[in-house]
């Protein structure tokens, strides 16, 4: 049997496919950002969640889970911020992979359910960096400051992403 399979075609494509998620997170994450002077750590705001979502949409949760996870986690890691690395890679990853999940599996109009997945993956975000806050400040309320930024950031990801999600599926097929 040739070592060039079918299998082999599809298993290098996929590897592909999840490199390039991976390297388009960590640069938007990475290049397109802004930061905020609000308390905590709430205050950069970044375009790394489009490709994340549109990892997770287009090509599956599990594409999105590892877009996510090291997209994001290798920005914490190159940007000094270490700390956050091994919560980012949970967090978002499970972002990824619960957004990616729900376009698969929810029935419906397709710009609802992902408005529903970015919705669901903004909870998790929310959620997931305010106890990490909490235990990496040991404070309960210092986290707050957090929450307009995860909202602002994940919100501009879903209004750009939602729209064309779709259209892209149909066109990588």
């Amino acid at each position: 049997m040739d070592s060039f399979t079918p299998r082999s075609t599809t298993t290098t494509k996929t590897i592909v496919i999840n490199a390039l998620f991976i390297a388009f997170t960590l640069a938007a994450t990475m290049f397109i950002n802004l930061r905020l002077p609000i308390m905590g750590n709430g205050g950069l705001i970044h375009l790394g969640n489009v490709p994340l979502f549109l990892a997770a949409f287009v090509f599956g949760k599990r594409t999105g889970a590892l877009a996510g996870a090291f997209g994001m986690g290798l920005f914490d890691i190159i940007s000094g911020w270490t700390a956050w690395a091994p919560f980012t890679f949970i967090i978002v990853g499970t972002m990824g992979y619960v957004a990616g999940l729900i376009a698969e599996k929810v029935p419906g109009k397709r710009v609802l359910v992902y408005a529903l997945a970015v919705v669901v993956a903004l909870i998790i975000k929310i959620v997931g960096y305010y106890f990490t806050e909490v235990i990496l400040y040991g404070n309960w309320i210092q986290p707050f400051g957090s929450v307009p930024g995860n909202i602002l950031q994940v919100a501009v990801a879903g209004i750009i992403v939602v729209p064309i999600a779709g259209r892209l599926k149909k066109i990588v097929g």
